[in-house]
């Protein structure tokens, strides 16, 4: 999904989820200044040498943790939505991606990157206070940003981490993308935010953005090159 794309269903999410589009584009010039400064950027070629043709990508609903305990996933690349990466590293597996606006718990977002796991930090106009005080504690970090596209901040379309993760493994060469932990149901997952001591009643911000999400990944589904379907346990 190129940004002319990406465009009208981010122009209906701003205005429906009351985001300010300014300040989603200085959320993303701060990631760029940051990334910079820090030089432990990447170019989406780098990235892209590892997503191989198959892709698991993991969100953070509540049968997760069932189908880390019951599945195999050591025949394709491990992408994690943000807190889906702590029920990975509970499992003893290590994503070879995580796809994060930083809302997850950071110190298993560190643990995993420390162990090898690339970076897709994602800037909006809520997180930037994240993006100062954490960016600097991270390594091979790809910037993505849901405005226009930067030099090195990229836009591959989608809303929430779970979606994006899903159009960026597309963009960067997946073509079958098997879809875990992606329930959106009326139970939140435990991992989705780190105050949640156990899995929660779906609140209305977070039932708005499943209903986004679905609608993106069916898009991805019928325009994109690749195969999608959901695995659950």
């Amino acid at each position: 999904m190129n940004w002319e794309e990406w465009k009208p269903f981010y122009l209906r999410i701003a205005r429906e989820m009351g985001y300010s589009i300014e300040k989603d584009r200085g959320a993303a010039q701060i990631l760029r200044a940051l990334l910079l400064e820090g030089d432990e950027y990447l170019l989406k070629e780098e990235l892209e040498a590892i997503i191989g043709k198959k892709a698991y990508v993991f969100g953070a609903g509540p049968s997760l943790e069932k189908a880390l305990k019951e599945l195999n996933f050591s025949d394709g690349t491990l992408i994690a939505a943000d807190g889906a990466t702590s029920a990975l590293l509970d499992a003893g597996l290590v994503p070879d991606v995580i796809v994060t606006d930083l809302d997850g718990r950071i110190p298993d977002l560190r643990i995993a990157n420390d162990r090898g796991a690339f970076m897709v930090i994602h800037a909006h106009g809520d997180n930037v206070d994240k993006l100062t005080v954490y960016v600097p504690l991270f390594s091979r970090i790809l910037g993505t940003c849901q405005t226009e596209p930067l030099d090195i901040v990229y836009n591959f379309g989608g809303f929430t981490d779970g979606d994006r993760a899903a159009f960026l493994a597309e963009a960067l060469g997946a073509r079958e993308i098997v879809l875990v932990g992606f329930d959106f149901g009326d139970v939140v997952g435990k991992w989705s935010k780190p105050s949640l001591r156990g899995h929660s009643p779906v609140w209305e911000s977070k039932r708005k953005k499943f209903a986004f999400a679905q609608e993106l990944l069916k898009w991805l589904e019928e325009n994109g090159r690749v195969r999608l379907r959901y695995l659950r346990p």
